[in-house]
């Protein structure tokens, strides 16, 4: 039965009428894909190979692997820096709508790519030069895909007011200008790709070094405790 009070009354869809939801369930999700992206890729590249008459052993086969192992490590100081940087935004994030979700997801649609790049990186890294420029395009497109969605995810979450209401705003903006570094320097490997694609490979790698470094919007250093 309803109340004298529900009678004659409708929903009515309003912004007030749905419930909000906090970023954590965001995060674990998150941290579940790059754990499996890390784990299909050591599964892609640290394999051998049958064993051929002209290198004998296992040193020969770890020898003739050893484009693998290169793109292995890349790769893994790859999803170690996004996982680093979602890491450490998602810190400041306290509540999600809608378009954060879709681009949340976007951002893990290049990250799960990473192998497959990955894969062609290590197949093709002793190929021809238009196959190695190709795969290096691919490769560095696949990182300044998701480099591009960690800026319109806090460039949204900024701009929605989804972040920690203590944020101090000086220090959101520090960090969207650090986020917007990595994209543009990802544009300078991507056209370095089509003149020397080893180069374009190394500098991206390079560049990943800088998002080790501790900036704006990383956790702080841990400090002794006063004994």
């Amino acid at each position: 039965m309803t109340g004298a009070g529900d009678e004659g009354t409708e929903y009515q869809y309003g912004l007030r009428s749905e419930m909000a939801r906090d970023a954590s369930r965001v995060e674990a999700f998150s941290d579940a894909v790059i754990a499996i992206v890390l784990t299909l890729m050591a599964f892609e590249l640290l394999q051998l190979g049958p064993q051929q008459p002209d290198q004998p052993g296992l040193a020969g086969a770890l020898i003739r692997e050893w484009p693998a192992y290169l793109a292995y490590v890349i790769t893994f100081a790859i999803v170690g820096q996004v996982w680093l940087t979602h890491h450490n935004m998602w810190r400041y994030v306290v509540r999600v709508d809608q378009m954060l979700l879709v681009l949340n997801l976007l951002l893990l649609l290049f990250v799960a790519a990473i192998p497959f790049a990955a894969r062609l990186l290590s197949d093709n890294l002793q190929g021809t030069v238009g196959d190695q420029r190709l795969t290096a395009a691919l490769y560095v497109g696949t990182a300044l895909g998701e480099a591009l969605f960690f800026n319109l995810s806090w460039w949204w979450a900024r701009r929605r007011h989804l972040l920690h209401p203590g944020l101090d705003p000086r220090l959101a903006r520090a960090v969207a200008r650090r986020f917007l570094l990595g994209p543009l320097l990802y544009l300078v490997a991507f056209a370095v790709a089509f003149v020397d694609p080893i180069l374009s490979l190394a500098a991206y790698f390079l560049l990943t070094a800088l998002y080790v470094i501790r900036g704006p919007g990383d956790l702080p250093s841990s400090r002794p405790r006063p004994s």
